[in-house]
This record gives C-alpha cells, sequence and structure tokens, in this order.
C-alpha cells in the first residue's frame, strides 16, 4: 500500500490555514448600524477643544437628535467619558447624530431650489448685456473628450 502524504487532523484547522491578516489604516469616525428611516451625521460640538454651542444648537434646531449609546451599543466604547452629552456618544468633540430621512429629502429639495435660484439669477444678468450685434451664447453643456496617446 502506497503512503499517503497527508497532515494530521489535529493540525489542520482554520487558524493554522487562513491568509495573514493585512494592516489598514483606521478609519476616521466608526459607522453605525443602519436604521431604517434614519440618516446619520456626526456634527461638531468642540474645535480646537472648545465646546461650540452655536453649531451644536443650531444643529439641534434643524432636526438633528443626539443617538443615546443604548441605540447603538457596539460603539458605546467609542464614547468619551468627559463628554458633555452623557450617555450619547461622542469622539473627539464629534456626536453621532440622526434625523428622519424626510428631513433629508425636504433639505435637499430646498438647496438644490436655492442653487437653481442662484443660477437663474447669474444667467439672467449675463444674459441681460446681450446685443444683436454680437450675441452671447449661454449653453449649459459640457462635453467629455479623451486625448489621443503617442505611439
Amino acid at each position: 500500500m502506497a503512503e499517503q502524504n497527508r497532515i494530521a487532523r489535529e493540525l489542520e484547522n482554520r487558524e493554522t490555514t487562513q491568509r495573514v491578516k493585512q494592516w489598514t489604516p483606521p478609519q476616521g469616525l466608526p459607522e453605525p448600524e443602519p436604521e431604517a428611516g434614519y440618516s446619520f451625521r456626526w456634527i461638531r460640538t468642540a474645535i480646537l477643544g472648545n465646546f461650540d454651542p452655536s453649531n451644536t444648537s443650531a444643529k439641534f434646531r434643524e432636526g438633528w437628535t443626539p443617538v443615546k449609546a443604548e441605540e447603538q451599543p457596539q460603539m458605546y466604547a467609542y464614547s468619551d467619558p468627559n463628554s458633555k452629552f452623557k450617555g450619547n456618544i461622542e469622539i473627539g468633540g464629534l456626536i453621532l447624530c440622526k434625523i428622519p430621512e424626510e428631513f433629508m429629502k425636504q433639505r435637499e429639495a430646498y438647496y438644490n431650489k436655492a442653487t437653481n435660484d442662484q443660477i437663474e439669477a447669474v444667467d439672467s444678468s449675463f444674459m441681460r448685456q446681450n446685443d444683436a450685434r454680437m450675441p452671447l451664447f449661454n449653453e449649459r453643456k459640457t462635453e467629455v473628450s479623451f486625448g489621443r496617446g503617442t505611439k
């Protein structure tokens, strides 16, 4: 009978057959677990070590609410023990907040309208200088072209 070249079963386990782990740079901030109907954002509470109440109060008035540590238990280890927001998740002067997705859609629509109004105002101001003898072109079209490689 031919001798088989096999590894003993006790030496064959997941740890010995696993690839060597690769180093990866750390994430700046951990991602919260998604929650249906809500958007998450890190909001500044301090800048250069100084508390920033005007920014936090503006964001809270906008509809953002701080996320309690019980809602995202996997992130509790990252919390700052000296935080002014006890029971919430705060890391390095940023607090994790959430807002209903409906508010985010309304906010996006508001800023899209403001942007379009500004573009329209610039266009009308520009076209006011139009002269029939030398007409201005107001084309809102872009074109992407690729150069030819040299051989």
